[in-house]
């Protein structure tokens, strides 16, 4: 059975590389966790269990951005998308 392709949560950056702002209620979801949990991590923990939260949300969120954004991560130098 084959269905549409799946819809990226995330606009393609008009200038640089990488993800730009969300366009799907996933996309939003998505950032709304990662922003919660770098705030929940910033507060409750110390050291090096810190760091270590913030960079594994940091890599699950580059990994989904990644995966779901328009046209892929690739530098775009601002001409038409």
């Amino acid at each position: 059975m084959t269905g549409s392709p799946p819809k990226p949560w995330f606009a393609a950056k008009r200038f640089g590389f990488g993800a730009g702002r969300p366009i799907t209620w996933q996309g939003w979801a998505a950032t709304a966790l990662l922003v919660a949990v770098l705030i929940l991590a910033t507060f409750a923990l110390r050291g090096a269990e810190r760091l270590a939260v913030l960079l594994a949300a940091l890599a699950v969120f580059s990994a989904i951005a990644w995966r779901k954004t328009e046209g892929g991560w690739r530098w775009r130098g601002g001409g038409r998308r």
